[in-house]
């Protein structure tokens, strides 16, 4: 805000604090009763606003009473009755909050109104003028009107840099004629209350309503009919652009085609639109002509590319070929069902004026005049630009070649037309941006003859330079990278090596600057592999599917190409980070059993990859996807082969390896290590009483237990069934005696949490080295033995428990009720629980 809006609105409180205070000051009510009804009808029809069509701003009835109080209310009144309802406005069902200075102003700025208009219209100037009634209160609306809309305009322009005059009339101005409409209604207000008393005034408030509630439903009518034809209109829009799309996308096909093709489309278009315009044709023809000008060699995508890209003359058996291109392509634009006549032109733009051309062999007339002004126009062109057998011809001499054909080949009318006008034309060809070369001063040594002339015709052209053999060379070096990288895939097993071998031989077909291989996990995009530039940045992400690039390309399956790869670190929630690349391409990878997560590509430069790198990056995905499935297959075998398939830790095969690598360890640096054996005692009855779901449950419980009771580089393992070992590196006896006091209250208390009675217990042993055994078998020998010498005083107070609970026959809520049940004792002893 500037400082003169603020020293405004500094000006507007002073005075509306003197204007609240003369009217405190002043302070009457001769019908208390009265000026609350009156209050609370302005508070009523203070929310009872309507915007009008096409303008700024709303309406609402409240300003009537405030009017009426300027007449039969005093001053303090009125302010109060004025400012209720500006507050009501300002706090009540506002579409934007109200900041408290724009409250205060408003209520400043609606006192001085009040006060002004209050002033004029008790004003003895005015009775000394002898104004009536109806004048009086005429001169105190428009008072009103002015005092209360000109301060918000001042405001407005001052904070909005705008015009304030300009402000007003646009914003306010408008509304003037509604305050003398108010003033008209308070003034037979005020006669209907000297005659039958105040009270009748109230009859007026479902009046307003009425005319409120019919106004809104109109204008809510109103505005949906405007939407609606606002929609029509958008839609017809579309259509109208969408056909213009089609049309250049039709063209672009033909472009691909032959790209001798490019510019000559834009300078046959710019060319047969002014010709149609000199010749009067209608608005139909006019855009059938346009859609033909780029359409009419659609049909060469059925003739062979060795065909359209020979560098010498046609034989017959070629031209005859050749020939069927408007057929095909009227055929084609047949099925677009133009609204207007573009296939006939299409069909027929290489008939001739004498009937000898082709397909159907019309003449004069018949021919449709649009085709006969596309004929000469597409002659003209093409003799005034390259093509692969012949240079072109100066455009003077090109049109004196199709003006020799006048009344032969083409319409002596439309090529009279077209040489009187051919040098604006191609004024305006270039300004449209067709930047051929047909006004370079190329001279040839003979006769050109026409585009699609025969073998014998001429010599052979003088070989050039060919740029396609630059493409053939790519594409065969593109063709052996990409085998290379199949080779790359099926070479490993393991992904990361496997990943890694696709990356270097991928950057020698795309450059960019970092890679990412991203897999789901848990509904998240977690990296697989990473490498270049911010690789630390891009480990650790953990994208939503369905957010950010990759997670929208896997959740959609759907490639971004120079996407923005900022938007991935704002999944870390720290503003501090943010990425250096500024451009990103990424495809969905899929596997047999669906999709497994995304390629990502990122780039320090803007728009940095191209339409071909996001092709090679699809060739390359679905193999790739396939790949990461059998690298993931290959690990979780891996995975099965060393942990445990229940509790997820490491199996025996993986804990003696490991053990022997950390006894290793401490043997070169002369430390100590301590081996911790837990037998879970009574875990066969639990098993047997309670189920092998519940004892499955409660062995991965014990696992997470054992875990948090760990340190970090500490190593637990299930030997089998009940049996866990856990190693801990650079361990001294003490330390494992009180990890051993840990260990086996945490226990206790899981199997509490899971049973709801105090039945599990452990037996453990402690083995250290180097005192008690330098291998693994004498470290896991020391700590059996010591575990078993530690079991039975525990064992014991178990099977009393479970003696206990059979023999009282607890039937708590976590006791199972078959738990007396069983089988006899020597039964359950042959029983081995499925856990084993």
């Amino acid at each position: 805000m500037s400082w003169r809006a603020k020293v405004f609105i500094g000006l507007i409180l002073v005075i509306g604090a003197g204007a609240v205070t003369a009217g405190v000051a002043g302070w009457a009510s001769a019908n208390r009763l009265m000026f609350i009804v009156y209050f609370s009808a302005a508070l009523l029809t203070s929310g009872w606003k309507v915007s009008l069509p096409g303008i700024r701003g709303t309406m609402s009835a409240n300003f009537l009473y405030v009017l009426i109080g300027i007449v039969e209310l005093s001053l303090g009144e009125t302010i109060l009755i004025a400012v209720g309802s500006v507050l009501r406005q300002c706090l009540y069902r506002s579409k934007s909050r109200t900041k408290a200075i724009q409250a205060v102003f408003n209520i400043a700025n609606i006192s001085i109104a009040v006060f002004a208009a209050y002033s004029v219209f008790h004003s003895r100037l005015l009775e000394w003028l002898s104004l009536e009634f109806p004048l009086r209160l005429a001169a105190a609306a428009t008072v009103y009107f002015v005092t209360n809309t000109i301060p918000i305009s001042i405001v407005i322009a001052l904070t909005e840099s705008k015009r304030i005059t300009e402000t007003w009339r646009t914003c306010y101005f408008w509304s003037f004629s509604y305050y003398l409409v108010g003033a008209a209604i308070a003034g037979a207000l005020h006669l209907l209350n000297v005659s039958f008393g105040w009270q009748s005034s109230l009859l007026v408030v479902p009046v307003i309503y009425l005319v409120y509630r019919s106004y809104s439903l109109y204008l809510s009518r109103l505005k949906s009919e405007m939407e609606q034809a606002e929609i029509q209109r958008a839609h017809a829009e579309e259509m109208s652009s969408l056909h213009l799309r089609t049309i250049e996308a039709l063209a672009l096909a033909i472009e691909a085609k032959d790209q001798t093709t490019h510019d000559h489309l834009r300078r046959v278009e710019v060319y047969c639109m002014e010709m149609g315009r000199i010749l009067n044709l209608s608005q139909d023809e006019l855009h059938a002509l346009q859609a033909a000008s780029l359409l009419h060699d659609i049909g060469k995508l059925a003739v062979p590319e060795h065909i359209l890209s020979k560098p010498g003359k046609l034989t017959p058996e070629e031209f005859e070929k050749i020939k069927i291109h408007p057929v095909v392509g009227a055929e084609i634009l047949e099925r677009v069902r133009f609204p207007y006549p573009v296939e006939p032109i299409v069909r027929h733009h290489h008939e001739r004026w004498d009937g000898n051309g082709y397909p159907e062999g019309l003449a004069g007339e018949a021919i449709p005049l649009g085709a006969r002004i596309l004929s000469a126009v597409d002659c003209l062109d093409a003799l005034a630009s390259d093509r692969q057998y012949r240079r072109a011809l100066p455009l003077d001499k090109a049109m004196e070649v199709v003006a020799g054909e006048a009344g032969k080949t083409y319409d002596p009318r439309v090529v009279e037309a077209l040489c009187a006008n051919y040098i604006q034309m191609e004024r305006k060809a270039r300004d449209a941006g067709a930047n051929g070369n047909p006004l370079k001063d190329r001279r040839v040594e003979r006769n050109a003859e026409p585009a699609a002339g025969f073998e014998s015709g001429l010599e052979a052209p003088v070989a050039r330079p060919a740029r396609f053999l630059h493409s053939i060379g790519a594409a065969r070096q593109e063709a052996q990278l990409l085998y290379e990288l199949a080779q790359g895939m099926v070479s490993s097993l393991s992904l990361s090596e496997m990943l890694g071998r696709v990356t270097g031989r991928f950057m020698a077909l795309v450059k960019f600057d970092a890679i990412a291989v991203y897999l789901v996990r848990d509904k998240r995009l977690e990296a697989a592999y990473v490498a270049g530039d911010d690789s630390a940045l891009f480990e650790s992400l953990k994208i939503p599917m369905g957010q950010g690039i990759s997670g929208w390309v896997a959740e959609n399956k759907k490639p971004i190409r120079n996407g923005n790869p900022s938007v991935e670190p704002g999944y870390l929630n720290d503003p501090k980070v943010f990425s250096i690349h500024r451009s990103a391409l990424a495809v969905p990878l899929e596997g047999s059993d669906g999709i497994l997560g995304a390629l990502a590509l990122y780039s320090k430069r803007g728009e940095a990859f191209s339409q071909d790198d996001l092709r090679v990056l699809i060739a390359l995905s679905s193999k790739l996807g396939l790949a990461i499935e059998n690298g993931l297959r290959y690990r979780q075998a891996e995975d099965t082969a060393s942990k445990d398939y229940l509790t997820g830790l490491p199996n025996a095969r993986t804990l003696f390896l490991q053990l022997k690598a950390e006894l290793a360890l401490a043997r070169k640096n002369h430390g100590s290590l301590a081996v911790l054996l837990a037998d879970l005692d009574g875990f066969k009855k639990i098993n047997d009483s309670y189920g092998h779901l519940t004892g499955n449950r409660l062995l991965k419980a014990v696992a997470g237990t054992l875990h948090q009771q760990c340190r970090a580089g500490d190593l637990v393992a299930r030997m089998g069934g009940d049996e866990f070992v856990i190693v801990c590196p650079k361990m001294q006896a003490s330390s494992a005696g009180d990890l051993v006091t840990r260990v086996a209250s945490a226990l206790t208390h899981t199997g509490i949490a899971e049973l709801g009675q105090p039945l599990l217990s452990a037996s453990i042993g402690v083995a250290v080295y180097p005192e008690d055994g330098e291998d693994p078998e004498q470290l896991l020998a020391v700590a059996d033995r010591m575990m078993y010498r530690n079991k039975p005083p525990a064992h014991e107070r178990l099977d009393a428990l479970w003696n206990l609970a059979e023999v009282v026959g607890d039937t708590s809520p976590d006791t199972p009720q078959h738990l007396d049940t069983g089988p006899p004792e020597e039964e359950r002893s042959c029983i081995r629980p499925a856990n084993s």
